[in-house]
Parts: structure tokens; sequence; C-alpha cells
């Protein structure tokens, strides 16, 4: 009986022991994920005030821009249209060609006559929730909490020789897009995603440069190489204005 009274005890210590262990690594684990979100937190408030602060990211309702594109050695100029939650529009004249990309909250559109379609049509739905990104004219940072996304710090690593903190943003429907922010200015240097088409999924990513403020004191990179496998398309913003009075109507599909 004594003998079983000691061998009850030292199990029951042992349980005791491996409880407290496991308290213990619990307790770190969720203290290591606390730490990562808060972290990741201070790096956008940190990307908030590089970029003007709270107040002036609040403001933005449109972004309209007047840019040229280097597409394989030829200038095209291009013009893009945001209004905030509502509607993006990239039109491209190509050598007398207009190519245009649309992106609204319900869908998506494009006309691409170089690839044999001169007139609008749909866009399938995989490529359409990733360019809803676009929609966001102070970015997919700003008020990430309310817009149900979220972030996750995945380390550091180097954009084109800086070192960049890497964040993971999972929007409320579910697009993973990976950013990379600057550790000394916290601006966004590089922009990542996942597309498919014809069932076959690739990356396409923006690499940014270039941050200037505009006339009205936003900061905005004027600089920018989109890119995907086979092409870069390199763009140079010439004119930039913010909040300037943009037709919801734009961004309806064409009847054919």
């Amino acid at each position: 009986m004594y003998y079983s009274r000691m061998v009850y005890k030292k199990i029951k210590n042992q349980i005791m022991k491996m409880s407290k262990s496991i308290l213990l690594f619990s307790l770190s684990a969720i203290s290591v994920c606390c730490s990562y979100a808060q972290t990741a937190d201070e790096i956008v408030n940190k990307w908030t005030t590089a970029m003007g602060g709270q107040e002036k990211l609040a403001s933005i309702q449109s972004i309209y821009s007047e840019n040229d594109l280097d597409i394989m050695n030829n200038t095209a100029p291009a013009k893009i249209y945001v209004l905030n939650g509502k509607g993006f529009k990239s039109e491209t004249d190509f050598s007398g060609q207009k190519i245009i990309d649309c992106y609204t909250v319900n869908s998506g559109w494009n006309i691409n006559p170089l690839a044999g379609q001169p007139t609008a049509a749909k866009m399938p739905e995989s490529q359409v929730k990733p360019g809803q990104l676009r929609l966001e004219a102070a970015g997919v940072l700003f008020n990430h909490a309310a817009k149900g996304s979220k972030l996750e710090l995945l380390g550091k690593e180097e954009v084109n020789g800086k070192p960049a903190y890497k964040i993971n943003v999972t929007t409320a429907s579910g697009v993973k897009d990976i950013l990379y922010l600057d550790v000394n200015t916290f601006y966004i240097l590089k922009e990542s995603t996942m597309m498919s088409a014809n069932g076959q999924e690739f990356e396409i990513s923006t690499s940014f440069s270039d941050y200037r403020k505009t006339e009205n004191g936003f900061v905005m990179p004027y600089s920018s190489i989109f890119s995907l496998p086979g092409l870069s398309v390199a763009t140079t913003s010439k004119k930039i204005e913010v909040n300037k009075t943009i037709d919801p109507v734009i961004f309806d599909m064409p009847a054919n």
C-alpha cells in the first residue's frame, strides 16, 4: 500500500510538472503571437505617419494620375482613375490601341485589342478579387482592422538592396497581399499577390519608388514597376491629383 502511494505521488508530481510546462509553453506562445500582432500594428502606425497621418489618409476620396508606361522599350501614355471603395480604371494608349482594365465593388471588365479582345468583356472572379485591392485609395493597410483584414508579420527581407518588413495582409474576402515596408522610411517598397488565369496561378508584383508629396501634401510613389511572368511594365507618373472629381459612370461596362 505504501509503495502504491509513493508511485501515485511520483506520478502526480510528474503530471503537475508537465502541466506547468504546458501552461508556461502556452503562455509563451500566446505572448509571441501577441508580440507579432503588436509589432505589425506598430509598423502600420509608422507607415500611416510616414504617408501623412490618419486624418490625411482618411480624406482621400479619389486619385487621378497621368503616366508614361515603358512596355518592352515602347512608351505608352496612360491614365488611372480611383474612386475610393467604388471603382478603379486604367486606360493605356498603346500604338493607337486603347487597353482598359476596370474594377468595381461587384465585378471587373477589360478591353485589350492587342490580345484579340476589341470590346469589353467581364473578367473571371479569380482576377477580379485581387484587382479589387486597387479600390482602396489610401491602400490596403489603412483602417485594415475596420475592413476585416488581418495582418501577419513574416520577418524581414531585402528589396532592391533595402531591408524591409514583410507583412502578409489577408482581406475579408480572402485575398492574400504581401507588402514590404522600408525599415527606415516605412514606405511600401513592394507589393505582391497571387492571381489565376486559364487554370494557372502566378504571382504579380509591383515595386514602388520616388515617393514625393503632391501639391496638396499627400505622399505618393511617382515610379513603379509592375511585374508578372514574362513581362515588366515601368510606370512614371507625370501628374497626380488627389480628390479630383471623378464621375462614377466611367466605371460602367460599355454595352457592345
